[in-house]
């Protein structure tokens, strides 16, 4: 039997006389760690995608110009139909399954899980505001620590509440936001500006080329609170991570990637429909899209809203047959070596995601050694350069781990928490 995991960062174990200790390597569940690492390569590339693309540090015309834009677009199209949306509903789908896991094995020891984890997310919270202001205004960390409070609401609540609720919410929260938007005027940015108009892209390039932090720090910090705070984004954003955490834990009490092997089985079984049926969701989707506003399909206004609900309804699907993918492959002598060069980086989440946002600063913005690049890289070109970025940071992962028991950040979230080394 594979033992059981803990949460995006090695969770606790206990000492002999009660008190906390980390997990050893045996307790781990390996399959986690791999998916934990594939979803942040992922998260990686649609992030940086998105950032160097246009509205945020590049506009459209400066895009287009570009020489690799034919590859540019095939790369998009490419990211949106597997990538984009799958990597972050299963990042978000394991911090659910660790949570529930954590639960089970620190009350199962007779450790207070109530105090050590609200203390746990109230440290990820206050990670996730430094890293929203002064680092990254994509954060998810405050986002997940939020909607973490809320799950832990939960913890008591019955299957089907955790299977049905976190549906709905994985479903249709964001797309909730957006209608409510609409209705009470919230989109229209407040008297603001829109910080994605080409005049707000150009101010922050000049920031960025001026090497002016402080001036890149304001302009994002007001983006932040017009596009996130005052249009009630973080809610939409909030449920958007709840639903999926309510699924991962759903998924934790059935106890199927605890014990993978013995439901082999039934994950190919899954594997067989929801990877076809999920690419071809999101294949069509992707096309309603790209197309329907185009000249190229058929005469119809509602060509978008098929294709939303295309792709809020394939990217589940599709999420659940890469988990059936990679945890067949974990047990596929031919692919499992492959695979577990994924779980170093996972098992390094949150240094390895806030590390990466280090890496969009010094690729997109002129500030201190940065190239300011942004509005000069392609969509091609981003694949390449987080590619071979997330490689590295493979490498650094395994080799900080054949040094030390946990990543530089996973070890302050303990120490803060627990209040020792």
């Amino acid at each position: 039997m594979i033992p059981t995991s803990t949460s995006s960062d090695p969770g606790a174990a206990t000492r002999p006389g009660g008190a906390s200790a980390p997990v050893s390597a045996a307790e781990r569940v390996h399959e986690l760690d791999v998916l934990r690492g594939m979803a942040l390569y992922g998260v990686f590339l649609m992030n940086m995608l998105g950032f160097a693309g246009d509205g945020l540090m590049a506009t459209e015309q400066q895009l287009l110009s570009l020489p690799t834009a034919p590859a540019d677009a095939v790369a998009s199209q490419l990211a949106d139909w597997l990538v984009a949306d799958k990597a972050n509903t299963l990042f978000a789908f394991l911090f659910g399954l660790g949570f529930y896991l954590q639960m089970q094995r620190l009350e199962s020891r007779g450790v207070d899980f109530d105090r050590i984890y609200v203390r746990r997310l109230t440290v990820l919270l206050g990670f996730g505001i430094v890293h929203t202001l002064f680092f990254w205004s994509w954060d998810i960390l405050n986002t997940y620590a939020l909607a973490g409070f809320a799950l832990f609401a939960l913890r008591d609540a019955k299957d089907r509440t955790l299977l049905w609720g976190g549906w709905l919410l994985a479903l249709f929260s964001l797309t909730v936001h957006e209608v409510l938007g609409e209705f009470a005027g919230l989109n229209e940015w407040h008297g603001w500006p829109s910080p994605y108009a080409d005049e707000a892209v150009l101010a922050r390039q000049e920031a960025s080329l001026a090497g002016d932090y402080w001036g890149l720090f304001q302009l994002f910090a007001e983006y932040t609170l017009v596009d996130y705070l005052l249009n009630g984004l973080i809610v939409g954003w909030v449920l958007y991570a709840l639903g999926r955490f309510m699924i991962g834990a759903w998924v934790g009490r059935r106890g199927w990637l605890q014990d993978a092997r013995a439901f082999l089985p039934g994950f190919r079984r899954v594997l067989q429909v929801a990877l076809p049926v999920g690419l071809i969701g999101e294949g069509l989707a992707c096309i309603l899209s790209y197309y329907g506003d185009s000249g190229r399909l058929p005469d119809w206004e509602h060509w978008g809203l098929l294709g939303d609900a295309l792709h809020m309804l394939a990217v589940p699907v599709l999420a659940a047959g890469y988990v059936c993918a990679v945890v067949i492959g974990m047990h596929t002598p031919a692919t499992q070596r492959w695979l577990a060069h994924f779980a170093h980086a996972g098992r390094m989440a949150l240094t390895n995601y806030v590390t990466q946002s280090l890496f969009y600063a010094f690729i997109l913005f002129g500030v201190g050694p940065g190239l300011a690049l942004a509005g000069r890289l392609g969509s091609a070109t981003v694949v390449v350069v987080v590619t071979i970025a997330y490689a590295a940071q493979i490498a650094a992962s395994r080799w900080w781990l054949g040094q030390f028991r946990h990543g530089p950040l996973e070890w302050l979230w303990r120490r803060l928490t627990y209040g020792r080394a």
